[in-house]
């Protein structure tokens, strides 16, 4: 009897050396190709084609079909905070800036332990969101990034590791070269904002990274308080500061961009950097929404990226057309604004590009990393399907993955890891997140959404 991912015996598939599977469709660059199948072996696609030509020319393989199943891309969150998942819900309501109240606060609190559960935690979040890698933008907490290197190698999420490197510029490039052996770890070097550093520090940093091929880590443009700190400081406003002193380029990985002139879009375009776009910190934490179709038709590079806000790639992808929408559709009668194609690309491929992986990951295509999600897909939010791009931007769920892989290597199977206890270790993480928390000196603006209902005026039930 052919397997089916119905049953639990599809964990132990993923074991063999070899792996044909056939799927109901392939998500490839161009759309949804049905009839297709993929050949797997040593963490690639060896082969990827018309199912009768794959089967044709493995006929040694016994195929495993997939009915009811899409075969996709995993997402690829292009900027992330992995050590901040402590504190997620002590940012709701806050105003912007909230890394000087909070995040800065919680990262100090922790040690090599919490740290290391915390960015776990978050991994293990972004598994169950789709995502196949996650780019850290660089911790804060007074640790060895191997700490949060182990994290996201024992969870099995591929990483784009950054550290945070303007205190101690000597030691990035030791941490460059220091990840050669480790096939999960993609090292980055990453400065927090421009106005930490010198001007001779941004530039150097910039530098070793294009140098070394790989992504500068940066938030640029992100609330009106550090554009005007910036223009106090240089008379420039913090992406032009940046070109002016020769750190902006195809290297740099500019995180949100919210608050962009037209010539800022222009300096983006002519330099070839890439940014990160963020709708959801955004709508939680942020001032402005990024003009991502904008920047798309301008030629910009651009990834999704989620902030360490929730790690779910289907809704990130909804909020990234749904931010297009009410920002800047509805203002000019665009009612597709970039298309439900689109959205899924820039958290796929678009966002592998934006990282520097663009040769490793990101589609279906042989010869790159077998990082894929199988996703069920007869389910009444996508039954009848008619368009299933705009389908998967609008209607799936992350309770329609059945299987996220990663390298070949099966991680997660109907929502948690097949080769180790998951609700043990969110419970662990639960109690020692707490205790952080009481222990940090967060500032908070607001209270609880439960205490702000009984002070407020009005106060529903309570009267």
């Amino acid at each position: 009897m052919t397997p089916s991912p119905k049953s639990e015996t599809m964990q132990h598939l993923f074991a063999h050396d070899e792996l044909l599977l056939l799927p109901e469709a392939l998500l490839l660059p161009e759309g949804p190709a049905h009839e297709y199948a993929v050949v797997i072996a040593d963490g690639i696609f060896q082969h990827v084609g018309p199912a009768r030509e794959v089967l044709a020319a493995r006929s040694d393989l016994e195929p495993v079909r997939l009915p009811g199943h899409i075969l996709m891309p995993g997402f690829i969150d292009a900027h992330h905070h992995l050590t901040q998942s402590f504190g997620k819900a002590a940012g709701f309501g806050e105003p912007s800036e909230i890394f000087r109240r909070i995040w800065i606060p919680l990262e100090h609190s922790l040690d090599e332990e919490t740290a290391y559960v915390a960015a776990k935690l978050a991994a293990l979040e972004a598994l169950r969101g789709g995502f196949t890698t996650v780019t850290e933008a660089g911790t804060r907490a007074p640790v060895d990034v191997a700490t949060v290197a182990a994290a996201t190698q024992d969870t099995g999420i591929r990483c784009v590791l950054g550290m945070v490197c303007h205190e101690e510029p000597d030691h990035g490039e030791q941490h460059l070269a220091r990840w050669d052996d480790a096939t999960l770890i993609h090292p980055s070097l990453a400065i927090p904002i421009p106005e930490i550093a010198t001007a001779e520090t941004l530039r150097d940093t910039a530098r070793l990274c294009a140098d070394a091929g790989t992504v500068f880590q940066i938030h640029v443009n992100e609330h009106l308080a550090a554009v005007e700190r910036s223009l106090e400081r240089h008379g420039r406003r913090p992406l032009e500061h940046l070109h002016d002193i020769g750190a902006l380029g195809p290297h740099t990985l500019a995180a949100h961009t919210t608050l962009l002139t037209p010539p800022e879009m222009r300096l983006l375009a002519d330099s070839g950097a890439a940014i990160s776009y963020n709708p959801v910190a955004s709508a939680w934490k942020g001032n402005a929404v990024a003009p991502a179709h904008m920047l798309a038709t301008l030629g910009v590079r651009f990834g999704l990226g989620t902030d360490g806000t929730r790690g779910d790639g289907f809704r990130l992808a909804d909020a990234a057309e749904f931010a297009q929408r009410l920002a800047y559709g509805l203002d000019t009668g665009d009612s597709s604004c970039g298309g439900g194609w689109s959205w899924l690309e820039h958290a796929t491929a678009g966002s592998a590009a934006a990282v520097g992986l663009q040769e490793l990951t990101g589609e279906i295509a042989t010869g790159k990393a077998a990082d894929f999600l199988l996703v069920d897909t007869n389910v009444p939010e996508l039954q009848p399907s008619r368009d299933l791009p705009w389908e998967l931007v609008r209607l799936a769920n992350r309770d329609q993955i059945t299987a996220v892989v990663i390298g070949g290597q099966l991680r997660l199977w109907k929502g948690w890891p097949p080769d180790w206890d998951g609700p043990a270790f969110v419970e662990h993480a639960a109690d020692i997140g707490g205790k952080v928390l009481e222990q940090a000196p967060l500032q908070r603006v607001h209270s609880t959404s439960v205490e702000h209902r009984r002070t407020s005026n009005g106060r529903g039930c309570d009267r």
